[in-house]
């Protein structure tokens, strides 16, 4: 490794720790490499920045962030929420059950887990504490639902992987229902157990007559048809993962047409929320890119690669490698920056030990899930905490449980690939 490329690698995660913005950490350490090297041209800089956010396939990122805002606008989260409390208000834990399934549902309308966490945080918390349950549960229970998000489809992290890996975004968002059901699963069963031991009563006794059911679940259909109606037209090639984008904010529209709760000043109020959002993205893109080229002309990954297989030739020793890797990365770095600096980093290395690029993919966008709720500098955390008013010390006592859980479910995925690639095979 060059002198260059090292002093530019440490002043961007320096950067990256006081929390300066990922895209300026990033390419502040690739200009420094370029100031260092005065033989390569710094007009390569400029050319990666603009070339990498002319790929088609990231103009899915716009349309589904579009989406998504306008989901938010239109009350389907009111109605949602609503129709998880209709089939989980009988289990252990009323509200918290409701809070996870809710996460479940939206992160195929929303797609962004800290939008997410923080929605939640506001609209569940205040009341699952009028229940009875704890600050702290409340809010472990908030964040740890919203990891969910970015799993399950159209999440903004499948579409920046596959674009960073040059992989099927399609695939990855069949993947993504399966493993995002699993970890729903998983914080239900968690859910549940801890609040029979502490006596956290279901919303309610009885089961709710059609009467009363029936204009809820009608009220929910039409939003609930969104992932459908994107992963049925992926699959069966009527549009692909960009073009699903269009259609998604469009769909989104008229919901918001059909439930009068759209109106031209939201409209602009949602598309200036777009642009904001989706300038930020693409200029981590950008950086990224520019990153990426410093890497390859280094030859990191084959280093990297080499080193690996001279320790192991046994793909799941190199998984398990990975996994702590990134969990111990994951609690000090945002999981979008920890994502465009090492998957062009690790990705080759593990196609060279012939794992599947699908379940390697979804395993990193799982570590970085429990990475975003992790301290010292989880972000799930600190939103969370930051609406609830709920102590860190608190906040990481009571997580423990869900820890527990995530880890065997990241083993699971890693030992078992039909977890993540078993949906993947039957449709596609």
């Amino acid at each position: 490794m060059s002198f260059g490329i090292a002093v530019a690698l440490i002043a961007m995660l320096v950067l990256l720790f006081i929390k300066v913005p990922v895209f300026l950490s990033v390419i502040a350490g690739s200009a420094i490499y370029f100031f260092l090297n005065p033989g390569v041209s710094s007009m390569i800089l400029a050319q990666r920045l603009v070339s990498a956010i002319q790929s088609s396939s990231l103009l899915a990122i716009p349309f589904f962030v579009c989406s998504g805002v306008f989901m938010n606008y239109s009350g389907v989260t009111r109605r949602i929420m609503a129709l998880c409390d209709v089939l989980t208000g009988r289990l252990w834990g009323g509200l918290a059950q409701v809070n996870v399934l809710l996460s479940t549902l939206m992160g195929g309308l929303s797609g962004s887990s800290l939008a997410d966490a923080a929605m939640e945080a506001r609209m569940l918390v205040p009341e699952m504490e009028k229940k009875g349950m704890s600050k702290a549960f409340s809010s472990v229970v908030t964040a740890a639902s919203a990891m969910i998000t970015p799993i399950i489809p159209p999440g903004i992290a499948m579409i920046l992987c596959g674009s960073l890996a040059n992989v099927s975004i399609g695939k990855l968002f069949v993947s993504g229902i399966g493993v995002g059901i699993l970890l729903c699963v998983g914080e239900m069963i968690t859910v549940s157990i801890i609040s029979k031991k502490r006596g956290y009563a279901p919303s309610r006794q009885g089961k709710l007559d059609w009467r009363e059911a029936g204009p809820i679940i009608k009220q929910a259909i039409l939003p609930m048809c969104l992932p459908i109606i994107i992963i049925g037209g992926v699959r069966l090639g009527v549009f692909t993962a960009t073009e699903a984008g269009a259609v998604a904010v469009v769909y989104s529209i008229m919901l918001g047409l059909v439930y009068h709760e759209l109106d031209w000043k939201t409209i602009k109020n949602g598309l200036r929320e777009t642009v904001l959002s989706t300038a930020g993205i693409m200029l981590i893109i950008g950086a990224a890119s520019a990153l990426s080229w410093i890497l390859t002309k280094e030859q990191i990954p084959q280093m990297l690669t080499q080193g690996m297989l001279e320790i192991s030739g046994n793909k799941y020793i190199f998984l398990l490698l990975c996994n702590l890797f990134l969990l111990f990365v994951g609690m000090f770095i945002e999981g979008n920056a920890a994502m465009i600096i090492l998957v062009p980093l690790l990705f080759p290395i593990a196609v060279n030990y012939g794992i599947n690029e699908i379940q390697f993919l979804m395993m990193f966008i799982f570590n970085m899930a429990i990475g975003s709720m992790s301290p010292p500098m989880g972000t799930l955390m600190f939103v969370v905490c930051g609406e609830t008013k709920c102590k860190l010390k608190d906040f990481i006592v009571e997580s423990i449980p869900f820890y527990l859980v995530l880890i065997i479910e990241l083993l699971a995925l890693t030992f078992i690939p039909i977890l993540t690639t078993g949906l993947v095979d039957l449709i596609y």
